[in-house]
């Protein structure tokens, strides 16, 4: 048996969602979404739900908390409020209701902040009265949930504002954690950075292991192909294809305008990449360029400043340190 009220089976059930159409998804531009509304589209296709369902399982099993049961009567209101502990960029507020319901924690909940602003230490992010054993048993998800969010939002923000000035936006990469990459990739754009593709689904992303095999003379012929391919057969956000020299670049920017949108630009020194820009400007001026590999924050800006177009960052997903919340009984 699981807490007082507490039904595995139910749970389960409610877990069903309608999931969103992966081509509708692709035609959307997510960097375009209120925040509300990306939460909204990231997460009918049920992702929210999955990594709430795994937190119920691993946290209460089909027996529930054993110590709160122990020790306090089930009816015993209560009222709470979420704190950070520390400055930061706040994520996660939107997933609060949800994961409350999950863990049947049906409580009066005061969103006080919003996700996107920022918040110092000792903030109250939101509040919230319902009884005390359900929302002790939610208690740890609410808080690694807003933790880990607000932790990529913070340090995204902190990508971003060391680009200020430039023409340069902070991309994240598929360098998520598994399960939680339309959270996380949320949580990015709370913190003033833009989304790149979903997943392998929603792109064409042609990197050095699809390409590497190909001679010079091979190589704008084959990915001529494979784009033209892709987008009569797919919905795509873009067509992109890594290369990491100048000769390739060169021969990138000679294919027929259409098909590719942007150009990877894979580990090339501040000088290469000013001279890939030369080019770019020269030859195919539609084409965005992108720099990515070993980007960190005492090398971004003066990437960003090369005028390249984007700047993948892997760091502020695979390396987000979690924002410190508490959960305070008041």
């Amino acid at each position: 048996m699981g807490i007082q009220g507490h039904d595995p089976q139910r749970i389960a059930a409610s877990l069903a969602h309608p999931q969103t159409s992966v081509e509708c998804m692709a035609m959307l531009d997510l960097n375009e979404l209120s925040l509300p509304k990306l939460f909204s589209v990231l997460t009918e296709d049920g992702s929210l739900d999955r990594v709430l369902h795994a937190a119920v399982a691993e946290d209460l099993a089909q027996i529930g908390d054993v110590t709160t049961t122990s020790m306090i009567s089930h009816s015993w209101e209560i009222k709470a409020a979420g704190v950070t502990r520390q400055d930061g960029i706040v994520a996660g507020l939107a997933a609060i209701s949800r994961t409350l319901e999950l863990f049947e924690a049906h409580t009066h909940l005061e969103l006080v902040a919003k996700d996107g602003e920022p918040c110092t230490a000792g903030q109250v992010l939101w509040r919230m009265t319902g009884q005390i054993t359900p929302i002790l048993a939610a208690e740890r998800t609410l808080l690694n949930l807003v933790g880990r969010l607000s932790g990529i939002a913070t340090i995204t923000k902190q990508y971003v504002n060391e680009i200020k000035g430039t023409s340069a936006v902070i991309c994240e990469t598929r360098k998520t954690t598994p399960g939680m990459r339309h959270l996380e990739k949320y949580a990015v754009r709370c913190g003033g950075g833009t989304l790149h593709r979903l997943g392998l689904y929603d792109a064409v992303l042609l990197k050095d292991n699809h390409l590497r095999h190909l001679s010079p003379s091979e190589f704008a012929p084959t990915i001529t192909r494979a784009a033209k391919y892709a987008r009569k057969n797919y919905k795509l956000r873009f067509v992109e294809v890594e290369v990491d020299t100048l000769n390739q670049l060169e021969l990138v920017l000679a294919i027929e305008s259409g098909l590719i949108d942007i150009v990877l630009l894979d580990n090339m020194a501040i000088e290469q990449l000013k001279d890939a820009v030369a080019l770019r400007d020269k030859k195919a001026p539609y084409i965005l360029l992108e720099a990515s590999g070993g980007v960190d924050m005492s090398s971004v800006r003066a990437i960003a400043q090369t005028g390249v177009d984007r700047i993948s960052v892997g760091a502020i997903t695979h390396s987000a340190t979690c924002m410190d919340v508490g959960l305070d009984l008041l």
